[in-house]
């Protein structure tokens, strides 16, 4: 179950940030402000047990789907996490699992991520 991360870094003129975290998915939520009601992007990282994916959405730029490098193929070296090109977005698997686990945060959020993947374009 999604729950927000509380202290979440916010950096000056990047607008303002929130964070749900579970076991399964991180939402990271993009606002203009603090004070927007209007949300300008979000990101849903999902698969955090096993090959960790993302799907990015921006107004304005539309969605980016990509596998998340996590730059640790080594134990000897230590890298930045990256997003790399990615193949396929199960939308219906991801959009049933992110339902689920959505169910505590506001329903408009909730509502308005969901209603987003459900736009992503099928290939």
């Amino acid at each position: 179950m999604l729950r927000e991360f509380p202290k979440v870094r916010q950096i000056p003129n990047e607008g303002f940030r929130r964070w749900f975290t579970d076991d399964d998915f991180d939402l990271y939520i993009w606002y203009a402000d603090r004070t927007a009601k209007s949300i300008t992007g979000f990101q849903l990282c999902y698969q955090k047990k096993n090959k960790q994916k993302a799907l990015t959405w921006n107004r304005g730029k539309g969605f980016l789907h990509t596998a998340i490098d996590d730059g640790e193929s080594t134990p000897l070296k230590n890298r930045t996490p990256i997003l790399v090109a990615d193949g396929t977005f199960r939308k219906n698997e991801v959009l049933r699992g992110f339902r689920s686990a959505a169910a505590a945060i506001e329903p408009d959020l909730a509502r308005f991520v969901a209603e987003t993947i459900e736009a992503y374009p099928d290939k």
